[in-house]
């Protein structure tokens, strides 16, 4: 039996909302994190040290540098900066292997007393859904086919007793409103002729030519809009934020439409 593909950081790609194409998750996050907080960031600064050479650094903000340590190399440039430039103030973020042999761990970790925003991330095989759709407005996409999808959820919010929400209940939450997609057909409703107790007549004039289809109401789902990726996001956001708790103030939802395409919206929370 064939064993299944790893899927590796790399088989992704991560934008972020500059347009920039950043190299891992956590690059993402952070740039997220920073567009949250409304702190503007250049992204693969070229910081020149005394001796003439420059380096790369992850984030440049106003109030310093970011670099995310993912290996050997980036532990090196990140001393390099200290040794160099001890004036600059830089903070280093990345998987405890590496960050552990940072031996200035205030550079690693800056915090205070007063509440802190902090974001969690959930990804679980119970997170995805098989659905069916038709993009009308797109040649390709322009006949009923079908996807098998997985979603990862982030939240973004005022932390309390160093926890922005248990583990458990965010899962639970999540499952839930994924749960509602598995299974149905997505349409944009303005493609809605005629229902009665128990159907859509669904009928519209494609690429492919005219569609007439009846289907149950139970098996399908009306949007506001079309049944793109980014708008399944925006529905999963939609249906997350009112059962979400009080102190968690974003949502990130990522869908993936396969290996190497998919959508991620944020969307600050209104209550």
């Amino acid at each position: 039996m064939a064993s299944s593909p790893t899927i590796l950081d790399s088989d992704f790609r991560y934008i972020d909302k500059k347009g920039n194409l950043m190299r891992t998750r956590t690059e993402l996050t952070i740039a997220q994190m920073l567009s949250f907080l409304d702190e503007d960031y250049e992204y693969d600064y070229k910081l020149s040290l005394k001796n003439g050479s420059t380096v790369t650094v992850d984030f440049k903000t106003k109030k310093g540098l970011i670099e995310v340590i993912d290996n050997e190399e980036d532990i090196k440039k990140y001393n390099e900066i200290k040794e160099k430039l001890p004036e600059e103030k830089v903070m280093a973020i990345g998987h405890p292997k590496y960050t552990a042999q940072i031996k200035e761990l205030q550079d690693i970790v800056f915090y205070d007393k007063t509440p802190q925003t902090g974001s969690i991330f959930l990804e679980d095989p119970s997170f995805s859904f098989d659905y069916a759709h038709i993009l009308p407005l797109v040649e390709k996409c322009s006949i009923l086919h079908g996807h098998t999808s997985s979603v990862m959820v982030e939240l973004v919010g005022q932390m309390k007793d160093n926890l922005l929400v248990d583990f458990g209940i965010a899962k639970k939450i999540i499952k839930e409103v994924v749960t509602v997609f598995d299974h149905k057909f997505f349409i944009n409703r303005k493609y809605l002729k005629k229902e009665d107790d128990s159907h859509y007549q669904i009928q519209f004039d494609g690429p492919k030519g005219m569609f007439d289809i009846q289907v149950p109401k139970n098996t399908a789902y009306l949007l506001e809009g079309e049944a793109t990726v980014e708008n399944l996001s925006s529905e999963i956001i939609k249906l997350l934020a009112p059962k979400l708790p009080q102190n968690v103030e974003a949502v990130g939802v990522y869908i993936y439409e396969g290996y190497n395409k998919g959508s991620h919206i944020i969307s600050n929370i209104s209550r």
